[in-house]
């Protein structure tokens, strides 16, 4: 992990629909969430939803399936743990 990649993963957390999106994808586990699911629990228009999944994929913090006529996404797990590991040694040590 390098300070731009750190950046850019924090960055779109920071904003308050895609710290959600994510902290739902984190909640849900390994299978993931159909992109319906996360619609239905954080009620974000269908439009505005896919702009800040694309966001959150783009810097891979998340990865989406298609199953058939649902598409599914997954928090990247490795990614937080490198991205909280990074936080951890590069910001945090004394």
């Amino acid at each position: 992990m390098n300070i731009e990649k750190a950046a850019g993963q924090l960055s779109e957390l920071g904003h308050v629909a895609r710290l959600n999106i994510y902290k739902a994808l984190v909640k849900a586990g390994h299978t993931g969430l159909a992109v319906s699911e996360i619609q239905d629990q954080l009620e974000i228009p269908n439009s505005t939803l896919s702009h800040h999944i694309a966001r959150l994929v783009k810097v891979g913090l998340v990865s989406q399936t298609r199953e058939g006529r649902v598409l599914r996404c997954h928090a990247q797990y490795a990614q937080l743990d490198a991205l909280i590991s990074y936080l951890q040694d590069e910001c945090c040590s004394l």
